[in-house]
């Protein structure tokens, strides 16, 4: 494979490295899966995901639920259901249904193969008895903007959901389940992603074999692999909030020596009551693009794995040591990094990636 020193790319390679279609191809050769006789997928991820399993198995009918946007390449004979992320919306509710349906009408002999990625626990969503959609958005709306952490997310979410937790699965009555999860959470659980929408409960009756086919070291591993530079520090350690996690990385990268930089995990960030445009990986990039301003030969480029940063078109952004100006402070304090880093030629638009391993960072210091 040949070297590269060239930000975009890099940052790119790590992402195909963890792509759904690549992930669950390797698993299928691998030999890990069995043939199904029904196919969910549900996430960001999930047509990715789908496309190598319904081309091994055309006769297999599959269920695809994903985000509005995300249904280009989506295997002609599957259903696809689009919903909203990451505050469900009534599609989500539809969606959720279908899914129990799905389930539900496996039979005794059934194997059911269920390919998860981040997201999913918007996407799909029956609430608990009592609870309203609205009740769901409220909730979802107030946790995203107070800096939860997605496991604290996912825990709320899970016990207010009929679905969640492995509740989808305790609807399966067949033989076995195969799980096939792209990682979004730190410690890599299946009982976080999608807030366990691919788990299973405690006291099923089915076998259950669950994998974890993708994360964010293999994205950081991939991006390490193709880089022509030394590596000076190689870590998932881009959790916290924004505020406290800038003044480390601001230490850490002047006192790192020539070469690359890779960073992976999912900060969060406190919104004002009114916040602007944008998201966590844009607001970290600002951040540093400040702590930065004026040191020549340092580049950083911060996104979102999936190619989202909050409700954008954008995955983040790439600053260096020229990008900041006095006015990113006002931009930063009404949570609007979107249009001061357009304005400047600063952000990442890649589109939906067919992944979602939560953030990656990668910097280059010359």
């Amino acid at each position: 494979m040949e070297k590269t020193d060239d930000i975009m790319a890099l940052w790119m390679t790590g992402v195909r490295a963890v792509r759904g279609d690549v992930a669950v191809s390797r698993a299928i050769a691998d030999g890990i899966v069995p043939k199904p006789d029904r196919i969910i997928a549900v996430g960001k991820a999930a047509v990715a995901m789908a496309r190598p399993a319904c081309d091994t198995w055309p006769d297999v009918p599959c269920l695809i639920v994903t985000k509005y946007d995300h249904a280009e390449g989506a295997p002609p004979h599957a259903t696809v259901m689009e919903a909203a992320h990451p505050v469900p919306d009534e599609a989500s509710i539809t969606a959720g249904r279908a899914l129990q349906e799905a389930v539900a009408a496996c039979d005794s002999s059934s194997r059911l193969l269920m390919l998860v990625s981040g997201g999913a626990s918007a996407l799909a969503e029956v609430p608990q008895d009592g609870l309203s959609l609205q009740d769901l958005m409220d909730s979802t709306s107030a946790l995203l903007a107070s800096g939860a952490t997605i496991a604290a997310m996912n825990m709320h979410r899970s016990a207010r959901s009929q679905i969640k937790g492995g509740k989808l699965l305790a609807g399966f009555k067949g033989a076995q389940v195969t799980t096939l999860a792209i990682s979004d959470v730190e410690g890599d659980a299946l009982a976080t992603i999608g807030s366990g929408i691919g788990d299973a409960p405690a006291d099923r009756e089915f076998d259950f074999q669950p994998y974890i086919v993708a994360s964010n070291t293999i994205a950081r591993d991939a991006v390490a692999a193709a880089s022509a530079l030394p590596i000076t520090m190689k870590a998932e350690t881009l959790y916290g909030d924004i505020t406290s996690l800038v003044p480390v990385l601001r230490a850490q990268l002047h006192a790192a020596p020539a070469g690359l930089i890779v960073l992976g995990g999912e900060p969060v960030v406190l919104l004002p009551p009114a916040p602007g445009k944008g998201g966590r990986n844009m607001a970290l990039a600002l951040n540093l693009a400040r702590e930065i301003a004026g040191i020549e030969g340092l580049r950083i480029l911060v996104g979102g794995t999936d190619g989202t940063d909050g409700p954008t078109d954008a995955a983040g952004a790439l600053v260096d040591g020229s990008t900041w100006d006095d006015s990113g402070a006002d931009a930063l304090e009404r949570a609007d990094a979107y249009p001061w880093l357009e304005a400047r030629g600063a952000l990442v638009k890649t589109g939906p990636t067919g992944t979602n391993v939560a953030d990656l960072l990668v910097a280059i210091k010359d």
